[in-house]
């Protein structure tokens, strides 16, 4: 018996401008017969990391430890220091940070040459986070990611705020953390760099979540990525909701008794890993109906 499985893309999913154009300089300079090392992640996507290993683009976790002429630095970018250290170590640097992370970095030296005491909205352990904080004095900054930690701290102490956030988080999601900052001290201002590929794609989840049609919803992307857990934070509100890297991770009971599948994808998802998921969910569905057939 034959058996048709239904299945929704979100409208916005997978790879950012940022993560695309760091994975297309990176291969292009493999292509081209570079030899280099990546610190950390290109992106925090385990596929895209067995590629660059592939290419002959190893990972490695410190300066230190690279052997090969060319040290390249990820999309989430790294602390400032790091770029002379990599000269100091006679490494020549392909650098594929993203504009955005950029511009919160530029907007962070302007705020503190004013005066400002800087808060940045995310996760202090974040390769991203890391990057901007790194170099700071701990005194001008703080980390914070909850409600309860913004009112542990005396902001009226505090002449002027500027508020960043991290780009992988939707600012929507930390209204209340941030009205509670501008309430304790009236000179705040928020800083407008905002990655909207975050947001679109969180937007679009929460819309596919809600779809009365989707029964089941897959979530694909790195078992590191933050803005693909988040995702499926937010679909599994509405819908039973499965994250996995890739479609070897379907288990075919979750699709047993179901007519239609939601997909999506983190921002370091790279298009073909959404599509061999879709191949296998085929597959699965007509190993099902052939199986129930009497």
């Amino acid at each position: 018996m034959e058996r048709t499985l239904a299945i929704k893309r979100a409208a916005k999913y997978g790879f950012c401008s940022g993560v695309r154009v760091a994975d297309i300089k990176v291969k292009r300079f493999a292509r081209q017969g570079g030899r280099g090392a990546i610190l950390g992640q290109v992106v925090h996507n385990e596929r895209v990391v067995e590629e660059m290993e592939q290419l002959g683009v190893r990972t490695v976790q410190a300066l230190e430890d690279v052997h090969e002429p060319v040290i390249v630095f990820s999309a989430h970018g790294v602390p400032p220091s790091f770029h002379q250290r990599a000269r100091q170590l006679g490494l020549e640097i392909l650098d594929t940070t993203c504009k955005f992370v950029y511009d919160i970095h530029k907007e962070a030296q302007r705020a503190l040459t004013e005066g400002a005491h800087l808060v940045f909205i995310g996760h202090p352990g974040h390769r991203e986070v890391i990057g901007y904080t790194h170099d700071l004095d701990p005194t001008c900054y703080h980390v914070i990611s909850t409600l309860e930690q913004a009112r542990q701290v005396d902001w009226s102490a505090y002449p002027a705020i500027r508020v960043l956030y991290q780009t992988t988080l939707n600012a929507e999601e930390y209204e209340d953390v941030v009205r509670h900052i501008e309430t304790a001290q009236p000179n705040t201002r928020r800083a407008d760099t905002i990655c909207y590929a975050t947001k679109e794609n969180q937007d679009a989840a929460r819309v596919l979540a809600s779809d009365p049609e989707v029964q089941l919803i897959l979530v694909v992307g790195g078992k590191h990525s933050a803005n693909t857990r988040h995702l499926w934070e937010i679909c599994k509100v509405n819908k039973p909701s499965y994250l996995i890297q890739g479609a070897d991770d379907l288990d075919p009971s979750w699709i047993l008794n179901v007519s239609c599948v939601g997909l999506t994808a983190g921002a370091s998802t790279p298009d073909y890993v959404l599509a061999e998921v879709e191949q296998r969910l085929v597959e699965l569905a007509s190993r099902q109906g052939k199986a129930q057939a009497p």
